[in-house]
């Protein structure tokens, strides 16, 4: 048995293949400084599948459509 499984095609969750998709937001704190006075600045966008709950974190770049990224 694969620790890994393959999903059924190239386009999809890379651990289930499922094609619907959840797009949050985090904002994290650095270190340093930004930690101690809690300034939250990282922001990354949560691509999250609805089938499997699989989640992959992107650096919010806001350039193009993230989707397509996870998607593949």
């Amino acid at each position: 048995m694969s620790s890994n499984p393959q999903p059924s095609s190239d386009r999809g969750c890379p651990k289930c293949g499922h094609d619907e998709v959840d797009v949050g937001e985090i904002a994290t704190t650095g270190g340093g400084l930004s930690k101690m006075f809690d300034i939250q600045n990282n922001h990354f966008q949560v691509v999250s599948c609805l089938n499997c709950g699989y989640s992959e974190l992107y650096r919010d770049t806001s350039q193009g459509d993230i989707v397509d990224v996870f998607l593949g």
